[in-house]
């Protein structure tokens, strides 16, 4: 029962997406005639932005991926190239609606014996015919609209191949911008921290060798010691975000279980990956996942952070990607366009990744994080930009958890 309902469905998808395709080229048919009356009183940009959803509708009607088609002309030649395909639907359509009604009046026909065996079996065999030769035509309905859709909306090899060298132009120097400012905070966290501790301790240091009380000298060296252990753990900390050693030897389940330990707040941990992404993407999630809980620690009064990280859809999509989600429970509000948001986006598009931001106010912070574990084809890859969106995703349910107590509160892209 279930494979011929299924079959039932597999066959019924065609003809749907043709009738569908028949009824809004009579819209688009409407529209054209607007957008010409339109164009000359300065309506060219709400009708070329009305196309192009119109053109995102037909993809996903087709079952074809969005793509963006930069020539605004190519969207309205196949808005009005499409109104072939819809007439031709609407025609094999109805034809098929007559058929049914014919196959229903032959019935009734015979079973009112005002039909014999004989004309059944001729009519039977005659509406086969059709049918057959209808369900080709729906085919071929749809093949047409598809290849209208490719041909038109898709950019062809030369220009997948500006827009991959745009896009590598931008990311490169996106990357570039990217290291600059990590240098220039790393300086500054040598400056302002590691610095004058190691200035302190020499004071003390000096101090403790000029002194000629012992009690005194005791004490300024105990002191001196403590200085020294915390220059230490500030050294430590400003190496592992030039990069976590914890990687060469462990997962970034293992790097970011270190980071949440000092967290001041709680960080629940879900790593689901059956095998270990390539080194470039391990790095790219841990100083994604670490800046987050950074930032979360300073700019909303969350209580809890959750780290997802699993292949693509939750195991139902390709495993060529991995997905990384993060939330707080804080007040959101979130700025997508702050420099920190920036810099994580520009580390993702490095990688020809995705990077999402979902932060509404008093909703929480959602980033998402979608990286290729395969190298980037060469043509028709599309730049990663932090997109705001008001409805946070909540995450998977947590497989492993890892919790760090303790005060404060946090907004995972905090305040730019």
């Amino acid at each position: 029962m279930k494979r011929a309902l299924r079959l039932v469905r597999r066959g019924g998808e065609p003809l749907a997406a043709v009738a569908l395709g028949a009824l809004s080229g009579a819209g688009e048919a409407i529209f054209l005639v607007l957008a010409a009356l339109l164009w000359p009183f300065r309506g060219r940009r709400a009708v070329l932005e009305r196309a192009r959803a119109i053109a995102g509708w037909e993809r996903r009607r087709l079952l074809m991926p969005e793509v963006h088609t930069p020539d605004e002309a190519r969207v309205l030649s196949f808005l009005g190239a499409r109104l072939v395909p819809a007439f031709l639907g609407a025609v094999t359509a109805g034809l098929l609606v007559v058929g049914v009604v014919l196959a229903v009046i032959v019935v009734r026909a015979f079973v009112s014996g005002a039909m014999s065996v004989l004309d059944v079996v001729a009519q039977v065999l005659i509406g086969t015919t059709l049918l057959g030769l209808n369900v080709q035509a729906i085919g071929s309905v749809l093949r047409l609209d598809r290849w209208l859709a490719r041909t038109l909306l898709e950019p062809g090899s030369r220009e997948e191949l500006e827009q991959r060298i745009t896009e590598l132009t931008a990311t490169r120097a996106g990357v570039m911008a990217a290291v600059d400012a990590e240098r220039r905070r790393i300086e500054r966290d040598l400056h302002d921290g590691l610095q004058q501790r190691l200035v302190s301790l020499g004071m003390l240091l000096g101090r403790a060798r000029r002194s000629r009380d012992p009690d005194q000298a005791a004490r300024l060296l105990a002191q001196a010691h403590d200085d020294a252990r915390h220059a230490l753990d500030e050294l430590r900390e400003v190496a592992w975000r030039v990069y976590p050693s914890a990687l060469d030897n462990g997962t970034v389940d293992d790097a970011l279980s270190m980071v949440a330990q000092r967290s001041a707040v709680p960080v629940r941990i879900s790593y689901r990956l059956a095998e270990r992404p390539p080194p470039q993407v391990e790095t790219v999630l841990y100083f994604v996942a670490s800046e987050a809980i950074t930032n979360a620690a300073k700019h909303s009064g969350a209580t809890v952070i959750d780290i997802h990280i699993d292949v693509a859809g939750s195991g139902f999509g390709s495993s060529s990607e991995v997905e990384m989600l993060i939330r707080d429970d804080g007040h959101g509000g979130a700025d997508p366009s702050g420099s920190g948001l920036q810099g994580l986006a520009r580390r993702v598009a490095a990688l020809d990744g995705s990077f999402t931001l979902q932060s509404p106010p008093k909703g929480g912070t959602t980033l998402r994080v979608t990286l290729p574990t395969t190298p980037a084809p060469p043509h028709g890859t599309t730049a990663p930009r932090v997109m705001p969106s008001a409805t946070p995703t909540p995450p998977q349910s947590l497989a492993t958890t890892t919790d760090a107590a303790g005060p404060g509160g946090a907004g995972l892209a905090g305040r730019g």
